[in-house]
């Protein structure tokens, strides 16, 4: 049981972007080096049996906002922005007295990802906003030199942004790197396959150092001004938010010096299902196990592939340079605390938006697989007092906004569809959830047949039940196959158990249909009655 936590407590939420539950110190990985999160998760409660709400960048991040499903706040896929009316747990706490920020990625607005928008024909709908509304993440404006600080971004009171992966740099950082001396072109050439690169990987054209020092990189930048809103939010005696959020580990792994050369690809192990020969999978896993590593970069820079061992050796070890210099940067921030002497005032979570293959089943990246690797991410949630905990009991990226109001005293707003975890920080044995709904959509099949169009799927303390749009269904025993190979949803393998989890995922889907009101008229229409 927490000490008593004094009122209106800071609160740090660190969010990496595609880094697996199992990549990190605390998680038992042998060689990955994460002293400062392990710090953090020992006087926290761990969540090991974690999952997202949605396996790609826009939708969970949006969830974790909103309370919501994907379903329910609207963006289901990275080609639609999160509606600036909606109600977010920061902009609950903006309202009741903390300062807010974001700083580091973002992707609730979908500037980064516009070219993932397929010409659907004519839209369904007309935005009831001003022109310009979901363009705060549009590089072109940063660019051109504009200072974007818009006075309320979903509730953050203010946004230090970083918009691109990798070496290819954007957004407020893009501005701050130019003010450093690094020259605009060494820090946009992170995307392409043809630019002559120092140290570039002869296996994968996205695994490479980056082309500036680490002074510059978004990990130096999201960490310095992190401490400078710390800063300003202690000077004014005004309680704290920050959503601190690191675009790495996500691809491409570009690291600088002396983080890209942390560690030896020959170090680096295969997944236990690399070389997996099972055809009991979605044909969509079949098509991406087919793809190269695309030398001449002439596909997305997102699409899965089939790496060979070298490729995935490459990128596994530029990963981990990568989530180390993530731990440093924590460290220092932590630090920072300490040094106002706000520890015992302050929340800390730790998590990813979604994970990543990483080889798992002989495919790397994300992209409708609900394999464990994807959906699975770490959570660390450390109250002042807390002494260290870890609890088995399934938990939901969705459950993370409805915790932190809870532990901040606030109520939750309508039409949240999370659990508070508050009594897994209390007790870890207890359970608040019997299933956790996936979600995810790609309207882009509508015109890329490769791909389902929808994919649902029920996780329960036994079973990962999946089931899309193409017909294909997936059962697995997490208990007896936690590797998730043998498919128990063909052949007539487990009928009892494959119908008992079909229901599960009908409660689900039903629980998840949005019931969410408009606030009330501003206008009292009493008298024209």
């Amino acid at each position: 049981m927490s000490e008593e936590i004094r009122p209106r407590p800071n609160v740090l939420f660190v969010i990496c972007d595609q880094l697996r539950a199992d990549h990190l110190g605390f998680a038992g990985d042998p060689v990955v080096r994460t002293p400062h999160i392990d710090a953090i998760a020992a006087r926290g409660t761990v969540f090991d049996r974690a999952h997202v709400s949605n396996p790609v960048c826009m939708p969970n991040r949006s969830t974790i906002m909103t309370g919501r499903m994907p379903s329910a706040h609207g963006v289901v896929f990275n080609d639609r922005s999160l509606d600036p009316g909606v109600t977010t747990f920061v902009g609950r706490l903006r309202e009741a007295g903390w300062r807010t920020a974001l700083v580091g990625k973002s992707h609730l607005q979908h500037g980064l990802s516009r070219e993932a928008i397929e010409d659907l024909g004519p839209a369904g709908r007309r935005s009831a906003w001003d022109e310009g509304w979901d363009t705060v993440e549009h590089q072109e404006r940063y660019a051109a030199g504009e200072v974007v600080t818009p006075d309320d971004f979903y509730g953050f009171g203010r946004i230090d942004l970083t918009i691109g992966h990798g070496a290819q740099v954007g957004g407020h950082h893009y501005l701050w790197a130019l003010d450093r001396g690094v020259p605009a072109d060494k820090l946009r050439i992170g995307l392409d396959a043809s630019a002559e690169i120092d140290g570039r990987s002869p296996h994968w054209w996205q695994v490479h150092p980056a082309p500036f020092a680490a002074d510059a990189s978004s990990t130096t930048f999201v960490t310095e001004r992190t401490m400078a809103f710390i800063d300003d939010a202690v000077a004014a005696g005004d309680p704290w938010m920050t959503w601190c959020s690191f675009p790495d580990p996500h691809h491409p792994m570009a690291p600088p010096e002396p983080w890209f050369s942390r560690h030896a690809p020959a170090d680096m192990e295969l997944p236990a299902t690399f070389a997996t020969n099972s055809r009991d999978v979605p044909g969509h896993l079949e098509f991406f196990r087919r793809l190269d590593a695309d030398p001449a970069g002439r596909r997305p820079y997102v699409v899965p592939f089939g790496p060979d061992a070298d490729t995935l050796r490459a990128a596994k070890a530029a990963t981990y340079g990568m989530i180390e210099a993530i731990d440093d940067g924590i460290g220092r921030i932590m630090a920072r605390i300490a040094e106002h002497g706000q520890l015992d005032d302050t929340i800390v979570v730790f998590t990813s938006d979604h994970g990543d293959m990483m080889g798992d089943h002989g495919v790397i990246g994300k992209g409708a697989m609900h394999y464990g690797g994807c959906t699975r991410v770490p959570m660390v949630i450390s109250r002042p007092g807390d002494r260290g905990a870890r609890s088995g009991s399934l938990a939901s990226s969705i459950d993370l906004p409805s915790t932190l109001l809870e532990l901040c005293g606030l109520v939750e707003h309508q039409g949240m569809q999370g659990c508070s975890l508050v009594p897994l920080l209390d007790d870890p044995t207890a359970a608040v959830r019997e299933s956790i709904l996936v979600e995810d959509d790609f309207p882009a099949a509508e015109v890329q047949r490769a791909l389902p169009h929808k994919t649902r799927t029920v996780i329960t303390d036994t079973h990962r039940y999946t089931r899309d749009s193409n017909g294909y269904e997936a059962l697995y025993d997490l208990v007896d196959d936690p590797d998730e190979v043998v498919n128990l949803a063909v052949d007539g393998r487990a009928p009892i158990v494959r119908a008992e989890q079909i229901e599960r995922l009908a409660d689900a889907l039903m629980h998840a249909d949005d019931m969410t009101r408009y606030a009330a008229p501003t206008v009292d229409l009493s008298a024209t009655a």
